[in-house]
């Protein structure tokens, strides 16, 4: 029989980057860890982490061997929380990362309430737009807007944002307001630098197709909330999720154009280990989160 436990273990230390850490974590002796990781070592005739006084590494051994040793660690703590009884009353940590706009403009509002509501659960939360690897860091879950490549994670989309296009009242007096989306090309635009191919802007009209525009302007940016003065300011045009611009749509300080023209929604995806079994603490956030974008009218699409 393969060495489950070994292997479990060895996704432990492999994810907390120390023997001591993983078996404070497991409740285990370090000893009995060290052990483990030999005996798989020995088992498969080859070593899996280089170790010093310093530091601990995988190998390309351990590289590759680490994906489907965590989801043998994952399904096996999953499996016995659904024994426990977790299910019941959901407990433990979420370590949770978003991309930077989204958390603080979306998420960060929401935990305090999902915290009040599952009191035994603890959550860190991480923002960061650089690509997390889930694997050797630990993550639980990953909130990410825009498209996801093809991957041996499991992910699933929560939704996706309306994206209206947008500028201010100043702007559109002084370079006018597009008929078409193909005007656009002699529009300054507000272009994003974090994602990629935003320079390209899809439109769908529901008679005449669709059309992709290539644009291009004096301000570039990486975030979408930190867009939002710049746009108030009149520095551009650009295609935001509705939810960032709300309160300036209301008030008059941005108006939208081309409403016939509607820009391709931009989703947001939940991004978690391989593995069919997400503990429960994870599937009561993600069904929280879903209740909450259900009732807003720029989220479309809600996966249920």
């Amino acid at each position: 029989m393969p060495d489950f436990e070994a292997w479990a273990i060895f996704a432990k230390v492999a994810e907390r980057g120390s023997f001591s850490q993983a078996a404070e974590e497991l409740g285990l002796a370090k000893t009995t860890v060290s052990k483990a990781v030999t005996r798989l070592e020995e088992r498969m005739r080859t070593t899996l982490l280089h170790r010093t006084t310093r530091s601990l590494s995988l190998t390309e051994s351990g590289r590759l061997s680490l994906e489907r040793a965590a989801r043998i660690l994952a399904d096996g703590a999953a499996v016995e929380a659904e024994i426990l009884e977790e299910a019941a009353i959901p407990r433990g940590l979420i370590r949770l990362a978003s991309t930077t706009a989204f958390g603080i403009q979306q998420l960060a509002p929401l935990l305090p309430e999902f915290m009040a509501r599952y009191p035994e659960i603890e959550v860190d939360f991480e923002l960061t737009d650089r690509r997390i690897d889930l694997i050797t860091e630990g993550v639980d879950v990953v909130l990410r807007a825009g498209p996801e490549p093809d991957s041996s994670l499991r992910i699933s989309k929560l939704f996706a944002f309306r994206v209206p296009l947008v500028a201010s009242p100043a702007y559109f007096d002084k370079h006018g307001r597009p008929e078409h989306p193909a005007d656009l090309t002699r529009f300054p635009a507000l272009v994003f630098t974090h994602i990629a191919g935003a320079e390209a802007w899809h439109f769908r009209h529901a008679v005449h197709g669709e059309v992709t525009v290539h644009v291009d302007g004096p301000y570039h940016v990486n975030n979408g909330v930190a867009a939002v003065p710049a746009l108030v300011a009149g520095l551009g045009i650009t295609a935001l999720p509705e939810a960032y611009v709300s309160e300036e749509l209301a008030d008059g300080r941005l108006e939208e154009v081309l409403k016939d023209w509607p820009v391709r929604p931009a989703p947001v995806h939940v991004v978690t280990p391989p593995g069919r079994a997400r503990p429960a603490r994870v599937r009561v956030l993600l069904d929280f989160l879903r209740q909450h974008f259900a009732t807003k009218s720029w989220a479309v699409g809600i996966e249920t």
